[in-house]
């Protein structure tokens, strides 16, 4: 029987793709969860699964259409008998004993792709469980003689990118307010409870989780940076829902983790990780971008010092996470030596003024400093 093969949904303000690449084609066997397609709206990356196990029987729409919901893509003949895993495997490994008569197998160990070097430990990373970030190698090009210009049309993703950024400018009186933390205190309580807490809960003890629940500490005493401007009116929020910037291969993205001020360390740690290994594997659904009520973003995972961040519209708040460096402090007249972060706090001047986001700001940094407070409940 013949199955149509359709476009999902991509949101409620989403209505037209892009088919960016066909993984099966024509002909090809698939199983149940075999992902057949790839598309790409103006807000993220998805992929089209097989629900049904058969053989994809004819394609309708080419790489560069553009799709809509709904719409029917290919054909899938399920009444082709498809052999079971077990006899796969069976089959391969027949062919693989007859292959090796006379075929010597490549070294693997040189085809796999190598991840790039590990982060150091004192860098704060945007994902902790995560111990390395794998990029896909270059393409290698052949060497060109003399001056070369070469143009490519934009990603739905860039454009929409560079939409929201310009955006953001165009609108917002955007500010940022600078202050550094000392992490000495976080960094002893990883130290101290971290392997306890990863046998408890499966999951390593970084440093987002504390900057997460330091932000919505914040948020409580100074809510206009939990709201934003909708017309003439302000729209508050008694939740705080973060959108954590995450770096792809096709650029950046912003899910956000909802419900982030009911959430312990254990629970924020799980959710970022799941979100950034889903936003890096393309399974981010549109509802995963919805929202948001305040944004966090790491440039420190890439050796940033300092950087203004820009804000997410509509929100009115951004805290810009830099690189740990060990540096000179004076503490109880003395000099000594701590991992030291600068924060940066972009915020929309409009409805926030510098008094307030200074506060809000220097509240953060002391709840990190000294974190007892989010246990305390102060």
């Amino acid at each position: 029987m013949d199955i149509e093969i359709k476009v999902p949904s991509l949101g409620e303000s989403e209505n037209e793709a892009t088919l960016i690449s066909w993984l099966k084609q024509e002909g090809d066997i698939v199983a149940v969860d075999d992902v057949l397609a790839e598309i790409e709206s103006d807000k993220i990356t998805m992929e089209i699964p097989a629900l049904d196990a058969g053989v994809l029987k004819r394609i309708l729409k080419p790489v560069d259409s553009t799709v809509e919901p709904g719409e029917v893509v290919a054909i899938l003949d399920d009444s082709v008998p498809v052999a079971s895993d077990a006899a796969v495997v069976k089959q391969s490994d027949a062919t693989i004993e007859e292959e090796a008569v006379t075929t010597v197998l490549p070294d693997t160990e040189a085809t796999e792709e190598a991840p790039v070097a590990e982060v150091r430990e004192e860098q704060v990373r945007s994902e902790d469980a995560a111990e390395y970030v794998v990029h896909k190698p270059a393409e290698v090009r052949p060497v060109e003689s003399g001056r070369h210009e070469e143009r490519i049309p934009m990603s739905g993703l860039r454009r929409r990118i560079a939409t929201r950024l310009k955006q953001a400018q165009n609108t917002a009186a955007m500010l940022t307010t600078f202050n550094e933390v000392n992490l000495q205190a976080v960094s002893d309580l990883r130290s101290r409870y971290g392997a306890a807490f990863q046998q408890k809960h499966g999951i390593k003890l970084g440093y987002m989780s504390f900057f997460v629940r330091a932000i919505c500490q914040g948020l409580v005493k100074y809510p206009a940076l939990n709201a934003f401007i909708d017309g003439d009116e302000i729209a508050y929020h008694n939740y705080v829902d973060v959108g954590i910037a995450v770096s792809t291969d096709k650029g950046l993205v912003v899910p956000v983790l909802r419900n982030a001020h009911l959430m312990g360390l254990a629970d924020i740690e799980a959710g970022i990780a799941e979100l950034a290994e889903r936003a890096r594997n393309g399974r981010l659904m549109p509802d995963d971008l919805k929202g948001g009520t305040f944004s966090l973003t790491n440039g420190g995972v890439f050796g940033s010092m300092l950087s203004t961040p820009i804000l997410n519209p509509p929100q009115s708040g951004i805290l810009g996470m830099h690189t740990i460096q060990q540096r000179p402090v004076a503490e109880n007249n003395a000099v000594v030596i701590r991992p030291m972060m600068y924060l940066a706090l972009s915020y929309d001047h409009r409805l926030i003024d510098g008094a307030e986001a200074v506060r809000f700001l220097v509240a953060v940094k002391e709840t990190l400093e000294y974190p007892g407070s989010l246990t305390l409940d102060l």
